[in-house]
């Protein structure tokens, strides 16, 4: 078996270390960009010197790498009449392909607002329903009142909120309608 010697050195961290130091020395000695339209000699001088002017090493800024754009001021995004005016008074053309983007929809205003149609009145409710919707949410929230500000609410004034609770639930539950209407696809509420 090929056992480590604490004592020697590990073989793979030299190695390692090695690609690490060159890869920085690379790193390093690569400051100046190539660009397909520079000088005769493939390179740029560093930012700030002239083309002619002789090169000094400085390290590289942020300005040197900035893909995005973000050292200057953002590009303005023109809108679609200002794109297509672009085009036309450049090609003397129409440009051909569409000429709106997404930020360039406007709404069309018919007037045709939905209005929804008006409630029914709660005055020709059943009165029981109308027990039973109060029951159901009412109790809840005599329970949350009563935890809160009557701790000492005897234990029938619990149980009996829970009860009216509990029926008018079932009370409502069971005053669903029973049968589907067939032509409905469930389009409606």
């Amino acid at each position: 078996m090929n056992r480590h010697d604490p004592g020697q050195p590990d073989p793979g961290a030299s190695q390692d270390d090695a690609v690490w130091l060159d890869l920085v020395a690379r790193l390093e000695s690569d400051t100046v960009a190539t660009r397909p339209d520079t000088p005769a000699g493939g390179q740029l001088p560093p930012s700030g010197t002239a083309p002619g002017a002789p090169e000094t090493h400085q390290p590289p800024s942020f300005r040197d790498f900035d893909p995005l754009g973000l050292a200057g001021a953002p590009p303005a995004e023109l809108s679609a009449a200002e794109r297509q005016a672009a085009a036309a008074a450049g090609t003397g053309a129409e440009p051909a392909g569409p000429s709106e983007g997404p930020r360039d929809y406007e709404v069309d205003d018919d007037g045709d607002e939905f209005v929804p149609e008006e409630p029914p009145s709660l005055a020709g409710t059943d009165p029981l329903t109308m027990l039973a919707w109060l029951g159901a949410v009412g109790g809840p929230v005599a329970l949350l009142l009563s935890a809160m500000f009557w701790r000492s609410a005897p234990l029938l004034a619990i149980v009996g909120i829970v009860a009216v609770f509990v029926l008018a639930s079932v009370y409502l539950i069971m005053k669903l309608p029973q049968e589907k209407n067939g032509d409905d696809d469930g389009a409606r509420v």
